[in-house]
């Protein structure tokens, strides 16, 4: 059955809210397996994880197109499934593939949409806010792949929505074009517009999020900043010693370099770790050729966390 509690001293501002919530399948498959977390007003939260993690799953109960098995849901305040006619009209959302009739214009298609949209925005105004202005009289099918996510876009901001679930934004596009829906969804956060945004560029979620949450087999396993999400994660310092220079004269706390002129160097403290390296370099007069330092990246912390988990779950089997 599913909970409707929530504590009463939730913060207001919080406009998505889940509280240990499940959900499952036919034949008993728990894809969703008592998640918590909330995202508050004008934040853009993101959800990650490999494929099978229980995203899509999640993201669907959010939508209010299914009930959980358990746990309670809120958004903006509703269950938004048992109150969707009071959700969906606040809402906006960007599925992975929109399905247009193909013979439609992209002005066409918006017109359609907008017939089934509480105070949309003007035709016009929608194809221009995200870059299609110049292809408003293109048929859908002539569009290229990353004109229809721009169209998938449209759709979803057609209703001026509060909350804007976003599932693969940018798939298709090219490098020009993900950064130009960067800026979009940037603008949007100003704006006040809360965003939901599922990804499998960990750049993306890198540059966007103000917080994220990564799952795992139908859990979250870490959430939080980024910065704090790969924070347990060690920095790395890379470069390249000169012939004749062997890894083992660098200083005794940089000798888990290894061998070979290619040096790797993993550590938790990455100032004191590169003064140590180029005080030596100095001294001993050696040329560190491509000499690379920086913390770790939000991809290296998801594959870190990825094979832990993997590896936890192998130990308990």
């Amino acid at each position: 059955m599913t909970s409707n509690a929530f504590p009463r001293d939730r913060v207001r501002d919080r406009v998505i809210e889940v509280d240990d919530v499940r959900r499952s399948y036919a034949g008993g498959f728990e894809a969703v397996t008592g998640i918590s977390f909330s995202v508050a007003r004008g934040e853009l939260f993101a959800l990650l994880g490999t494929n099978g993690a229980g995203k899509t799953s999640t993201v669907e109960l959010l939508e209010g197109l299914a009930r959980p098995d358990g746990g309670a849901i809120r958004v903006l305040g509703h269950d938004p499934h048992a109150d969707r006619a009071a959700v969906r009209p606040r809402i906006g959302v960007m599925l992975q593939e929109g399905g247009f009739p193909s013979d439609l214009t992209a002005a066409e298609t918006v017109r359609m949409w907008a017939g089934c949209t509480s105070g949309a925005r003007p035709t016009a105004e929608a194809l221009d806010l995200v870059g299609l202005g110049h292809r408003a009289s293109v048929r859908v099918k002539q569009l290229s792949g990353g004109e229809r996510r721009r169209l998938d876009l449209a759709l979803a901001l057609l209703g001026r929505p509060e909350v804007l679930f976003l599932d693969e934004p940018t798939t298709g596009l090219d490098a020009e074009g993900r950064r130009d829906t960067w800026e979009l969804v940037r603008g949007l956060k100003q704006d006040g517009i809360t965003v939901l945004l599922t990804t499998h560029y960990l750049e993306e979620a890198e540059a966007l999020a103000d917080r994220l949450a990564i799952m795992h087999r139908g859990r979250i396993v870490t959430a939080g900043t980024t910065a704090e999400v790969t924070a347990a994660r060690p920095a790395r310092i890379r470069f390249e010693l000169p012939e004749g220079v062997a890894a083992g004269q660098l200083p005794l706390s940089l000798r888990a370099a290894g061998e070979g002129p290619r040096i790797e160097i993993r550590t938790h403290r990455l100032q004191e770790s590169l003064t140590v390296l180029l005080r030596w370099a100095t001294e001993a007069d050696v040329s560190l050729t491509g000499l690379d330092a920086r913390s770790a990246s939000l991809e290296e912390a998801f594959l870190d966390i990825a094979k832990s988990a993997a590896r936890t779950e192998e130990v308990t089997v």
